[in-house]
């Protein structure tokens, strides 16, 4: 089977409505910036311990119901990092998410 037929959410339809409104909610009150890589994606945030919280937790449930990308929170100074990684129609598929954040 081929990335193209893994590229998929496997949360239902509520689980990814209250993960879009986490998401969205973080971005809003602690987002820095977004930026499209050539093997993902990065989402800047402000540094601090309740947003590193909700950022990890955020990223757990992606790893999670979005398995064909890598996710992960990285320090970057003082700075937060969600890097979110993956190849061919992956890539693409995160260039076209969050796009909100930016």
């Amino acid at each position: 089977m081929g990335l193209s037929e893994l590229v998929a959410c496997t949360l239902s339809d509520t689980d990814r409505k209250g993960q879009r409104e986490r998401w969205l909610a973080l971005g809003e009150n602690f987002g820095l910036g977004r930026k499209e890589t050539n093997d993902g994606l990065r989402l800047s945030f402000r540094s601090h311990p309740a947003v590193r919280k909700e950022l990890e937790a955020l990223v757990a449930v992606e790893n999670d119901c979005c398995s064909w990308a890598a996710w992960s929170v990285e320090d970057e100074g003082d700075t937060l990092v969600m890097a979110a990684r993956s190849e061919g129609i992956g890539v693409s598929t995160l260039h076209g998410m969050f796009t909100q954040l930016a």
